[in-house]
């Protein structure tokens, strides 16, 4: 307990003896083992006599220095208000006060200052309009949350008086953050290098209370540079997860915690994403922009006016490009390292606290498996960054393939590589050159995979993913539309939302079922297939990650969609030495051939996309294995018998050729 506060209550201890003794000095049976449980006839009588009896002193000034001095300028308080305060204060500092407050309560159970016993040792009449007033729900006190009035179906001088545990535990020193409030921190804070903070600092120290700092899709520095500004201002930084905030099951008892919190330890809240609170919840947006305490909000929504009762200050936010995210890697993995870390990080959108925590993740991963730190380690803690949001709304995959994999015709190969340029540079291109100027276009890159089924489109992205280090999200767009008008929209609203939050390569499924081609209005239902369609068109420009759509119906694409493509990856059906580069790496190393198999036979017969070979090697494994041995050319022409079954093909003998006895044999 500090010097200050160990002295009113030393204080506040004469005057509630004092009060004590006064009291049983008109006890008519003081020594009652039950008294307070029961009210006799004599203790009527006393009550109907006169007034209660307690002491009648001034009130003490306001502290001049200390804890106690600092909450009273913080939040208004008046010397009553201090007072008060310290009367709920005192049980939680010394277990004697919950006897004596008690005794003078006349109830046992009644274990804390009433309204009307603080008033009473305060010097106050119980019915002095401006005091009560101090206890109002209005007041500094109670409207800060430094005192909770309780029992308030009971009449308004016999409710309870309690001081929060955060607000005894500041007065004697202990700042630990409210555990309220572990559901809806963030861990932003300031980071040296991002922008400049120091125009924002100042408008800070000039008493703007509202900042709303608007940053650009992906690798925005919003909420290192508001952490900035208040580390520069001289105040502390306190983050709000907005989105977390809007799913606490009391958010308004949440901000009254997180503005008590900011207030007891001089900080300024930091709230982002406003995104996620804008639209569907603005009530928590006013309430929070209303606090009397610094707020620099973080979003990418223009601002609304009715957010707010008073402008605030707009700034924009700056982008972190590759150079600085790979210096600010660099300074945080606190080790040289002699990697290319602007190259292995640049098809990632981090931001700068996501920089931060991906090099501390690789130097500890590195140092787990006890050697130096590997361009694999850096795209892992760049990876361990991403939101988990969007695995509810896509399948993620791992990639486990590569560019030697890949049996395509030469000038796909040369495409997809190109496809990885694109997204390797693009911040290089788009951002340092500015060759995308104006239209609200993002920095994103949009490819489409045409051609049938098999042909290697969704193992394509997946090499892709694997090269550029990221993971693979397919979303099958037929499970996206509905029937429902604007329920499509909204389905994929939430996939771009989820997908921006997250590096990775975004892979369309069956594209052509929602980006097919607007057809002339004739009726509603062709009306609002054409507003999916022209949603979908705007949506994918303002993207500002990697996404791949596949489609088996190129034709039936839209004109205006595939104009705004950055590359469209024909997939023809593989040729006669493709198929046998395919039918060969299908089969493996490791299961065991037999002397007979004719792969060439098959490669030049069989006019299959990679997809069915594959299909096919795996139904031939299975047969060997249930016969023990080894892969015939009998159990290869079954396996290829059942495949033409499932694609409903005819099985000509003639396309058997000279195998064809064996394929009776199999039938």
């Amino acid at each position: 307990m500090t010097k200050e506060l160990l002295s009113r209550a030393q204080e506040l201890e004469l005057r509630i003896r004092r009060a004590v003794e006064a009291r049983r000095a008109v006890d008519p049976d003081p020594d009652d083992a039950f008294r307070g449980l029961y009210l006799t006839e004599e203790a009527v009588e006393r009550l109907l006599a006169g007034p209660r009896v307690l002491p009648s002193e001034p009130v003490p000034a306001l502290p001049h220095e200390g804890l106690l001095a600092g909450l009273a300028e913080e939040f208004g308080l008046t010397p009553l208000d201090v007072e008060l305060l310290l009367i709920a204060l005192l049980p939680d500092l010394d277990d004697r006060f919950e006897s004596f407050y008690g005794y003078l309560n006349d109830d046992v159970t009644r274990r804390r200052p009433s309204t009307g016993l603080a008033l009473g040792l305060c010097g106050v009449p119980a019915a002095d309009r401006e005091a009560r007033a101090r206890l109002g729900a209005r007041a500094p006190l109670r409207a800060g949350g430094l005192l909770l009035v309780e029992d308030l179906d009971r009449p308004f001088l016999s409710r309870a008086l309690r001081v929060p545990d955060r607000v005894t535990a500041h007065l004697l020193g202990d700042d630990t953050p409210d555990p309220r409030l572990a559901d809806v921190r963030a861990p932003w804070e300031a980071v040296p290098g991002v922008g400049d903070p120091s125009a924002l600092a100042r408008a800070l120290d000039d008493g703007v209370r509202l900042a709303y700092l608007q940053e650009e899709q992906g690798g925005g520095a919003g909420t290192a540079l508001a952490a900035s500004a208040l580390t520069a201002a001289g105040r502390a930084v306190l983050g709000v997860d907005l989105a977390r905030l809007a799913e606490d099951p009391a958010p308004a008892e949440a901000i009254r915690s997180l503005v008590r919190e900011a207030r007891l330890t001089g900080a300024g809240l930091v709230a982002a994403p406003l995104d996620a609170v804008a639209r569907e919840r603005p009530g928590l947006l006013r309430a929070l922009t209303e606090a009397p305490v610094p707020l620099l909000l973080v979003g990418r929504m223009p601002w609304d006016a009715g957010w707010s009762s008073g402008p605030p200050l707009l700034v924009r936010a700056p982008r972190v490009e590759p150079e600085a995210r790979a210096e600010l890697w660099e300074r945080s993995a606190g080790v040289p390292v002699p990697l290319d870390i602007p190259t292995l990080l640049s098809p990632f959108l981090l931001t700068p606290e996501q920089v931060v925590r991906a090099a501390r993740a690789a130097v500890q991963t590195s140092g787990l498996e006890g050697g130096e730190i590997t361009a694999d380690h850096v795209r892992a803690g760049a990876r361990a960054q991403n939101a988990a949001g969007l695995d509810r709304l896509a399948r993620r995959i791992e990639p486990t393939v590569g560019w030697p994999d890949l049996v395509l015709p030469p000038d796909t190969a040369v495409q997809l590589h190109e496809l990885t340029a694109r997204a390797r540079h693009r911040d290089h291109v788009l951002g340092t050159w500015s060759m995308r100027p104006g239209g609200g276009r993002g920095r994103g890159v949009a490819a489409l995979f045409a051609g049938d089924s098999g042909t290697g489109k969704t193992m394509s992205a997946e090499v892709i993913a694997a090269d550029l280090g990221l993971d693979l999200y397919t979303v099958d767009l037929a499970t996206v539309v509905d029937k429902y008008v604007g329920e499509t929209e909204k389905n994929l609203e939430r996939i771009f939302t989820e997908a921006a939050g997250v590096n990775g390569v975004l892979l369309f499924d069956e594209a052509d079922a929602v980006f097919g081609k607007r057809s002339e209005v004739k009726d509603a239902h062709d009306r609002y297939a054409n507003v999916e369609s022209a949603y979908l068109l705007q949506r994918m420009e303002s993207f500002d990650g990697l996404a791949i759509l596949a489609t088996n119906l190129r034709a039936n694409l839209d004109d205006a969609f595939t104009r705004r493509l950055d590359l469209i990856v024909d997939f023809p059906v593989p040729d006669a030495p493709q198929r046998l580069l395919l039918w060969d790496r299908s089969l493996g190393p490791h299961l065991p051939r037999a002397g007979d198999l004719d792969l060439e036979f098959c490669a030049e017969a069989f006019e299959l996309a990679g997809g069915n070979i594959r299909s096919i090697a795996v139904t031939a494994a299975y047969l060997a294995a249930e016969a023990g041995g080894e892969l015939t050319m009998r159990m290869l022409i079954h396996a290829v018998q059942r495949e033409y079954q499932k694609l409903g093909r005819l099985t000509l003998e003639s396309e058997f050729g000279r195998y064809a006895e064996l394929l009776r044999a199999s039938g």
